[in-house]
């Protein structure tokens, strides 16, 4: 179908696709409002201590994943609602366990471990095609050779 369009109609086709994307995006900016509010993300902090809140802090230990134990035992509570933890250690040496959003090197392995997946089945999926196209030129051409056999 695509093989038995004109150059000029492909041109066009393809230019008005690109065209209609970028209306797309402009109409997209415009409708959405840039000015929502941030909202500041409430961590929970065990022992009710905000001391990090109001004054300097250092961090101890990255936000890093809570147990499966501690989620189940809410032996530490932060760990209830995001299931990331996260220690501080306050000015006035205050040692705070707070929750925290899901650690960007998380996503960061997710996401490799999704590309390596995704270039894998590339590969597996280049060779199948390669070895089906093969299978198939040798077939015509077995079939073109016995047609002039048969012809002679």
């Amino acid at each position: 179908m695509i093989e038995s369009c004109p150059k000029k109609r492909m041109v066009f086709g393809i230019t008005f696709l690109v065209l209609l994307t970028v209306l797309v995006l402009i109409i997209e900016s415009h409708w959405t409002d840039g000015k929502q509010r941030i909202r500041k993300p409430k961590f929970l902090v065990e022992q009710n201590s905000t001391c990090w809140e109001k004054e300097k802090y250092e961090v101890i230990k990255d936000c890093e994943p809570c147990s499966a134990f501690e989620i189940k035992s809410k032996h530490i509570g932060v760990c209830i609602h995001t299931h990331y933890k996260e220690v501080l250690k306050c000015a006035n040496g205050e040692i705070v366990t707070r929750s925290c959003d899901k650690a960007a090197y998380y996503d960061e392995q997710q996401y490799w471990k999704f590309e390596g997946f995704m270039f894998l089945a590339s590969i597996i999926s280049t060779i199948c095609v390669t070895t089906r196209r093969r299978v198939l030129e040798k077939r015509m051409l077995q079939r073109v050779q016995r047609q002039l056999a048969n012809s002679v």
